[in-house]
């Protein structure tokens, strides 16, 4: 199928975008990647009146640290994160581990990070690691910006905070500390992990989980688990963190993580993915992604 008619506008002001957006809120979309939206146009699943370009508004393509947060514009591409080098220490290691799994190289090249969580699917791993940072998200609608927490954004499938008048203009990584520069110096370092189950290289997720564990000496200091595919949208793993903190990072203890992590779980069935089968998935991958994060820890937080 093609498209239903729509209007188009593509502004190089942001200003601009977000006037002809609040023009008429409820029939227009914000076009970026395109690379879900588009698709979802073909099959008129989507039916804007209204298509609001941003690809030529100057500025949301950079990728900046500001102070304690990495800030990822609106235009970033999913296929800048494919590197460590995209952000210091572990925050870098970390999207670097996830970009890969986004579909294939063609939809990392015209995809966005912030488009994803517009998008809100429920098995994006963007989601999922916003949620376990606690990104901030930015939004800038006709009374100017406002910022929500990774945590409040994401409402149900497909659904987030975000008003139909508003633009996704960014999106802030807490940057994730490293070891302290020398001897007798915090002794505190982060290790990342990320596991996920999909059916072909290219699927969505059926279930994913990003682990950041912070450790000291062995003990656990610290803890986020985001998952995606666990419930009807992107969520933390708040008992299974609490169970961690306090604790040496050893198998048992990310097994009973994992148990905690299972009985909270309440992922939606889909075609080839039934509700056992991925409460399954979420105790496998969490371990996984437990060891997989002590593992980072020991290779690059010691020194």
């Amino acid at each position: 199928m093609k498209p239903a008619p729509f209007d188009y506008v593509a502004p190089t002001d942001l200003s601009d975008a977000v006037t002809a957006l609040a023009e008429r809120p409820e029939t227009s979309r914000v076009l970026a990647g395109g690379q879900s939206l588009v698709l979802e146009m073909h099959y008129r699943r989507e039916r804007p009146a209204l298509l609001v370009d941003i690809n030529n508004v100057r500025g949301l393509d950079a990728i900046t640290v500001e102070g304690d947060a990495l800030r990822v514009g609106a235009l970033a591409r999913h296929r800048a994160f494919e590197t460590p080098s995209v952000a210091p220490g572990a925050l870098g290691r970390l999207l670097s581990r996830v970009s890969p799994f986004i579909a294939h190289p063609p939809v990392r090249a015209r995809g966005t990070m912030a488009g994803s969580l517009a998008w809100a699917n429920p098995a994006s791993e963007w989601c999922a690691t916003a949620v376990a940072l606690d990104a901030a998200i930015e939004l800038t609608g006709p009374v100017g910006s406002r910022t929500v927490a990774g945590g409040d954004f994401f409402l149900g499938p497909f659904h987030t905070a975000r008003q139909p008048d508003e633009i996704l203009t960014s999106v802030r990584l807490p940057l994730l500390p490293g070891p302290g520069p020398g001897p007798g110096a915090e002794a505190d370092a982060v290790g990342v992990g990320f596991c996920e189950q999909h059916r072909t290289h290219a699927s969505f997720a059926q279930v994913a989980v990003v682990a950041v564990l912070t450790v000291r000496d062995s003990v656990i200091t610290g803890a986020r688990l985001g998952l995606a595919g666990a419930a009807d949208r992107p969520v933390c793993a708040h008992e299974a963190e609490r169970h961690l903190v306090g604790r040496e990072a050893a198998p048992a203890v990310f097994a009973r993580a994992a148990e905690l992590t299972v009985a909270a779980a309440a992922p939606l069935p889909e075609p080839h993915a039934g509700v056992e089968y991925k409460r399954h998935a979420v105790g496998v991958l969490i371990r996984r992604a437990l060891a997989q994060a002590r593992e980072d820890r020991e290779i690059n937080g010691e020194r």
